[in-house]
């Protein structure tokens, strides 16, 4: 099998980016955690980062959450007409979250998205064991300092504390826990930024890696003469 690819010429780091959405400002080297996915739904542990807030903010008042997603079901139950997770959620929490230092920004453009990640503190990318998100591997591409869940396919792209950290998929306080741990930076936080580009590069790299596997494993499929 070979993955579609991550264009990492686009998909870089930047320390100069910044991020405008709804007056809100936010710059590379700012407390901003981000959680993105199609749609803010439990398949992507949208549930799980939400029950974290609490004991995030409690450790790490200053961060800024930022999370990407329609309100729809992609994957998984759907609600009843008219509600969503992410109100279901909100109403949970209520007044133990701060949500004046919490965004939901709905889908984005993709070129905004992409400065979203590059100023990123800490991302976090939780998900049943299911297929993997680009965005995982965007984010990592972007340099991004990832918290994931230890679950399969997040186990096969990040190794705890080489380049990015797995907490289990449930534990939200330790989820929190990590994510503040992470905020705080320091030489281990930007030694495992730089090796999940790396990985990313080396791995999923589209024109060095996967475009060029992609088409010899379609010449060996052709000079067999089986239909693809």
């Amino acid at each position: 099998m070979v993955h579609e690819g991550v264009d990492t010429r686009l998909v870089r780091p930047d320390a100069k980016a910044e991020f405008e959405w709804g007056g809100l400002k936010l710059r590379h080297g700012d407390p901003v955690v981000t959680y993105v996915a199609r749609n803010l739904e439990p398949y992507r542990g949208f549930h799980v980062f939400m029950r974290s807030l609490p004991a995030l903010q409690a450790c790490a008042p200053e961060a800024r959450v930022v999370m990407v997603g329609g309100d729809d079901v992609s994957y998984g139950q759907r609600l009843p007409e008219g509600q969503s997770y992410r109100a279901r959620l909100q109403s949970e929490l209520g007044e133990r979250v701060d949500w004046s230092r919490v965004h939901f920004t709905g889908k984005l453009p993709y070129a905004q998205y992409l400065k979203l990640l590059q100023v990123s503190a800490v991302h976090t990318y939780l998900t049943y064991p299911f297929v993997l998100s680009w965005s995982m591997l965007e984010a990592m591409a972007s340099g991004c300092a990832v918290v994931g869940s230890n679950t399969t396919p997040v186990r096969e792209v990040i190794e705890h504390g080489r380049n990015g950290w797995l907490t289990d998929f449930f534990d939200t306080e330790a989820l929190a826990q990590q994510v503040a741990q992470v905020l705080r930076g320091g030489a281990e936080v930007q030694a495992a930024r730089e090796a999940a580009r790396a990985t990313v590069v080396q791995r999923y790299d589209l024109l060095t890696r996967c475009l060029p596997d992609g088409l010899k494993l379609l010449e060996r499929v052709a000079a067999r003469g089986q239909a693809v």
